[in-house]
This record gives structure tokens, sequence and C-alpha cells, in this order.
């Protein structure tokens, strides 16, 4: 129980620098639709993703092998070192191939004569592959507020950054041009948007300088070894898994014969994805605390780690369920974080959350292919799920668009969450309470329903509908509290407000 509240904890902490922080860049989309045009917004989120893709190739899954062999080792600190110079390397060699044969992926990439835009990409997605294990240490030593400081100090920079550069830059020329700025960010917006995440990004590895100071373990080679035959399979689930979410992004403007349409429309399903983003921190949040936490179960015995995936599992869904209905609750008031040229992208918001929390059901059954062993699983389901996504946005985005991409999101991750279950409780089963999510997942359901029925019946009244949705928001809560809160913290409570 003691790690379990460890987990609940951590999760609270990591999401503190993940939700919060990525819901104050979230906040940024609001600027980002304003000084970018549709197309711009989409090539950004194509590029984006792009680095999502490169940083699975370059930490080749070395992060989550460092977690389980700094965990069993008996000299964590040559498991440091070892995997923190392979890391090393690989980026700088990343970078300067990249440099060598930069107008080949500038075409690749659609950003011909671009070529600054691809070299702060270069230089950033390195700097976040390397930047993983002195983050992923911090996470090993159970430091949760150090990396909390890191990782919103790199947030408010960002923010600071580019509110100056698109707003206090302007409002400088404008008001004393004998400072001869005489310049319009919004001209170079995506420039700055990269250059002010290179910038962010030195300002972290600034911080973790004393994280990698205490990198005093040896190179060790045969490890190293031992340590890719375990991760070269999470490479490839990683590629495979990360695809499936980025698939959308990549493979839209490769669909269409006009590009700035694609990217267009690629910009307004960007924009209305960020408004489900608060479920994809979430599920961040808990994947940052949750490998630290399974393979530290594996210590208490195999009864007890049981007991404790199942409560994480609950812990989870309780949780995404509760984040879904209150996003949809309130989409009336989140969508003027966007321009009404973005509004006809809204639609894809609960099919998007949906796909995410299928994504982190599977990732928490993960576990029983990397207690086991059998990595190979993982990449097995990754690949299946990565089919099913390309195979439905290829077919269907030239027809339906962007909500193709939204249905892909679904069926895929539903398909590799339900096809995980059934292999996981036969090579290492856990007792989940189906019943129960199964339960909570109809009444969230049930209530989103509601929502939509008045939605059609009061399409004007706006703050009826919006008092009526937090009604029903407050009465997920209190079912889900009545049967999950111990007795007696609810006999606190009748006698708190009787």
């Amino acid at each position: 129980m003691g790690t379990f509240k460890s987990l609940v904890k951590d999760t609270a902490l990591y999401g503190l620098s993940s939700m919060f922080g990525r819901f104050l860049n979230w906040l940024l989309t609001y600027v980002y639709v304003r000084v970018m045009q549709p197309e711009e917004f989409g090539q950004m989120t194509n590029l984006y993703a792009w680095t999502a893709l490169l940083m699975i190739l370059l930490t080749y899954g070395m992060e989550t092998a460092f977690f389980r062999f700094a965990n069993k080792h008996e000299r964590p600190g040559d498991v440091y070192v070892t995997t923190l110079t392979a890391l090393g390397t690989s980026s700088s060699l990343f970078v300067l191939l990249g440099w060598l044969f930069l107008d080949p992926l500038a075409a690749v990439l659609q950003v011909e004569g671009q070529r600054q835009l691809l070299s702060l990409l270069l230089l950033i997605v390195a700097s976040d592959a390397f930047m993983a294990i002195p983050l992923g240490y911090l996470r090993y030593e159970q430091r949760p507020w150090r990396f909390t400081i890191i990782r919103l100090s790199f947030v408010f920079f960002t923010i600071l950054a580019t509110l100056f550069a698109f707003y206090g830059l302007p409002w400088l020329s404008g008001h004393y041009p004998q400072l001869g700025l005489g310049l319009d960010p919004r001209q170079a917006a995506l420039p700055i948007i990269l250059g002010i995440n290179l910038l962010g990004n030195i300002l972290q590895l600034v911080m973790l300088l004393p994280t990698l100071r205490k990198a005093r373990g040896r190179l060790d080679l045969g490890l190293l070894g031992q340590m890719l035959r375990y991760a070269l399979p999470m490479l490839l689930l990683g590629l495979a898994g990360n695809f499936n979410n980025q698939a959308d992004k990549v493979l839209f403007p490769l669909l269409f014969d006009d590009v700035h349409y694609a990217h267009t429309q690629l910009g307004i399903y960007g924009a209305c994805y960020k408004l489900a983003v608060v479920m994809v921190l979430f599920t961040q949040a808990f994947r940052y605390a949750y490998d630290p936490f399974v393979f530290a179960e594996t210590k208490k015995g195999d009864e007890a780690a049981r007991r404790a995936y199942s409560s994480a599992m609950t812990y989870y869904v309780l949780f995404t369920l509760f984040i879904f209905l209150g996003v949809m609750s309130y989409i009336d008031v989140l969508k003027f974080l966007i321009k009404p040229a973005y509004y006809p992208g809204l639609v894809v918001v609960p099919w998007i959350m949906m796909g995410q929390l299928m994504f982190g059901v599977y990732f928490n059954l993960s576990l029983w292919y990397k207690v086991t062993d059998r990595t190979y699983w993982g990449t097995i389901l990754s690949v299946l799920g990565c089919a099913l996504t390309v195979a439905m946005i290829v077919l269907l985005a030239p027809r339906y668009g962007f909500m193709a991409c939204a249905w892909a999101s679904v069926v895929a991750n539903g398909a590799v969450m339900v096809a995980s279950y059934f292999l996981g409780q036969r090579y290492y089963p856990v007792r989940y309470q189906l019943a129960k999510l199964l339960g909570y997942s109809l009444l969230c359901m049930a209530l989103y329903a509601l929502e939509l029925g008045l939605t059609q019946l009061l399409p004007e009244a706006v703050y009826l509908r919006l008092g009526a949705n937090s009604v029903l928001l407050l009465l997920f809560v209190l079912v889900v509290g009545y049967y999950e809160l111990p007795r007696e913290q609810l006999a606190k409570l009748r006698r708190r407000f009787s």
C-alpha cells in the first residue's frame, strides 16, 4: 500500500510539471492561433509530430532499459554512466548526419528552403533525447520535486519568451520607434517558436548539471549490449506506438495533392486536438510515475504487486473518465481559446479523448510483458495498432478528412487494449476490477449522452446547459465517491455537511 501511495503522490507531482506545465503551454494555443494562419499552424503541428517520432528513435528504448537494469544491477552508477554515454553519442551523431543531409530531409518534411527550421528541429530533438536520461535518473532517485522544478522552469521560460516575442516586441516597436527594432514577429512565427523551444532546452540542461555530475560509474560495454538487447524491442514498440499517436499529423499532408489545403485542415484539427490535451497530460504524468512503480513493486512479492497493479488501473480509469466528462461539460467555454475558423474541428475532441483513455489503459496493461521480459509482445501489439491507424487514415482521410484521424485513434487503441488484456491474463494474470470499471464507464457515457441531448434541445441556451452539465459532472463525482471512499471518510463528510 505504501508504494501505491507513492505512485499517487508521484503522479500528482509529475502531473504538476506535466499537466500544469502542458496546460500552460496549451493556453499558448490561444496565442499561436492568432499569430499564425491555420496553414502555418498545421505546418507546426506536422513538424512537432515528426519531433515526437524522432525522439523515440533517438532514445531507442534506453529510458525503460535504464529503469529495468538500475533496479536489478549491483552497480546502478554503471547503468547510469553507460546509458548517458550511449544517448550522448547517438544524439551528437544524429545532429551531424542531419546537417550533412539537410536538403533531402527538408524535402521529406516539406520545409524546402527553410534550412533554419530544420536545423532548429534537429537540435531540439537531440537535446530532448539526451535529457531523457538525467531526467529519468531523477525519477529513479524518486525526486519528483526536482524533476518538477526543472520541467516547470522550461514551461515558464517558454511562456514568457513567447509572450515577449509576439506581444512585448511589437509593443516596444510601436511605442519606442527610436529603438530601431522595426520587426514583425508574426512574419517569422514558426522559427521564433522553435528557437524559444531550443533556448528552453538549454536552460534545462544547465539545471540538470548537478544530476549529470552524479555519473561517476564506469562505461560497461558488456552491460550496454545487455541493455540494447532489452531496449531494441522497446524501440520498435515505441516507434509503432508513438506513430500510432502521431500518424494523423504526419500522414495527413501527404494524402492530398494540395499541400496548402492539407496544412490548413491539419491546422484546424491540431488546434482542436489541443482541447483534448488534458487527457493526454494526465496519461503522460501517470506514465512518468508508472515505470518506476512497476519495477519497484516486483521487489515486494508477486501477490502484493498484482494487487497494486489492479488498484493503479482503477485509479487511472476513474480519473480519466472524470477528465473526459469535465472537458465535454465545458467545451462551450474551452472553445473560446481558439478562433471561430477552427470550430469545425470541435467534433474530434471526444473521439481523441476516448482514444487517449484507451491508450492509457493499454499502457497500464503493458506491465505484463515488461516484468516477464517479453517485450517483443509490446512490439507486436504496437505494430498492430500502427497498422490499423495507418490503414484507416490512408483509406478514409481523403473522403472524411480529419474525422478519419479521430476514428482511427479509438479503433487502433481499443484493439491493442483488448488484445493486451487477454495476452496479459495468459502470461501474467492480474485481477482487474472489470465490472466496476465497466460500470463507471457506462455511467460516464450515459451522462455524456444527456449532455449531447441538452445541446440538441437547447442549442442557444449556453448558460443553462453549462449549469446542467455541472450538475451531471457533480453526480459522477458523488457516485464514484460513494462507492470508492472508505466508509469512515464518508461518515466524516456526512457529519461535516449535516
